[in-house]
């Protein structure tokens, strides 16, 4: 699959599926066709992420235009401006301002592929995956190195964590006493 995106189109998605939709599966020919008279802001754009589409699919893969079609298309939503208008009495309303990101998809018709998937599927050759250890390279100490490193070395246990002379149940009252004084406070102190 060929394909083209376009990204950040200051046009809502909604209007912008509006010409997508019109084109998908369509003959590449056939869809600049009904792109040049829709009169929708949209199709502008649309109609030229589609001739950049056809261009990568000649340059790419060497194929024939009449060959291609619309095979897919997406409208998805991009990041959203938020702005807000003065209104009555000192109000701010929002305003969204919406983007949209294209993609557009081109595939040969059944039976016609292009010259370079054709030259890709005779030159494929597999090769095997070399799998290197890397523990075999590094250098690994012997048994008599194992045993003088562990009788040098002297094993001392840790103490264990003390804790505070304040038992649980103080800790936990006082605790409370905080968050109801402050939950219950009088506003006059």
């Amino acid at each position: 699959m060929i394909t083209a995106k376009l990204r950040h189109l200051r046009i809502s998605p909604r209007k912008v599926r509006l010409a997508a939709d019109l084109i998908r599966n369509l003959d590449v020919t056939e869809a600049e066709n009904q792109l040049k008279f829709l009169p929708k802001r949209a199709a502008d754009p649309v109609l030229k992420l589609l001739k950049s589409a056809i261009a990568n699919a000649l340059n790419d893969f060497k194929g024939i235009k009449e060959n291609l079609f619309v095979a897919k298309i997406t409208v998805d939503p991009g990041p959203t401006l938020k702005r807000w208008m003065p209104r009555a009495m000192g109000r701010a309303t929002p305003k969204l301002k919406r983007t949209s990101h294209i993609t557009i998809g081109l595939e040969f018709k059944d039976g016609q592929s292009s010259v370079k998937e054709k030259i890709d599927k005779k030159s494929k050759i597999k090769e095997p995956k070399k799998n290197i250890d890397l523990l075999d390279k590094v250098d690994q100490p012997t048994k008599e190195e194992k045993s003088d490193t562990v009788k040098s070395k002297k094993i001392v246990p840790e103490k264990p964590y003390e804790t505070t002379t304040k038992s649980k149940k103080e800790f936990s009252s006082n605790q409370n006493l905080g968050n109801a004084k402050k939950i219950f406070r009088r506003k006059s102190i």
